[in-house]
């Protein structure tokens, strides 16, 4: 957690967006990016010279020149920079806090920006207690279906120990799921009702079978 962000009032209030589509951030989660586009390239320059926030969200509608833009998103904080030779930008993106879009705001920049409303969310700047409630057993059962089905593998010690944020977000974040499954996880009011959301497209998928390429969560 970047020292510093206690309240929601604490997190700049105008923020440049990325939007990209199937890709969520959630708190404390970690997200590596490659940046290529000029603009993007322009707006990474003038978040390393600031305070290193950028907020990640899904289009939505709109055309592919000016995507309308998800309702709500999430903020990061660049963690992890590096410059490629041919002139890229790989960065990673930390998770801080989730934000509302209040507005879109007119701007000179070449990319976009929001005001952005972090008051239902200030509770994302600390991490949340363990649930007791929550199933693990149950929920790594639906995991493994869905695994199966899908030829994919984890290091299946790191989900048995793992705390319950890292492995519900990290597996939130990574999984393929439609952008509109993506979005619902992101919006999740609390980690319990995410955990319960992630199980259930577990099992629906799972049931309807996946991909038959074996492949591997990072």
């Amino acid at each position: 957690m970047p020292q510093g962000y206690v309240r929601a009032l604490d997190l700049p209030q105008v923020i440049p967006v990325f939007p990209l589509g199937g890709a969520i951030l959630l708190p404390r989660g970690q997200l590596p990016l490659n940046i290529f586009e000029p603009r993007y390239l322009n707006m990474v320059d003038d978040a390393m010279a600031g305070d290193r926030i950028i907020g990640l969200i899904q289009p939505k509608g709109g055309t592919p020149a000016l995507p309308g833009l998800s309702s709500v998103g999430c903020a990061g904080r660049i963690t992890g920079f590096a410059e490629t030779s041919d002139g890229r930008y790989l960065i990673t993106l930390t998770g801080v806090s989730r934000f509302r879009v209040a507005a879109e705001l007119p701007t000179k920049t070449p990319y976009r920006q929001v005001r952005a409303a972090f008051d239902a969310y200030e509770d994302d700047l600390a991490p949340p207690p363990e649930e007791p409630d929550f199933d693990r057993h149950a929920f790594l059962d639906a995991l493994r279906d869905y695994m199966a089905h899908r030829a994919l593998d984890i290091d299946w010690d790191t989900a048995e120990t793992a705390p319950m944020e890292a492995l519900v977000n990290s597996l939130a974040m990574a999984l393929p799921f439609e952008p509109a499954e993506k979005q619902a996880l992101l919006e999740s009011m609390s980690l319990m009702s995410r955990a319960e959301a992630l199980t259930a497209l577990l099992r629906i998928d799972a049931a309807d079978g996946g991909d038959d390429s074996a492949s591997s969560i990072q």
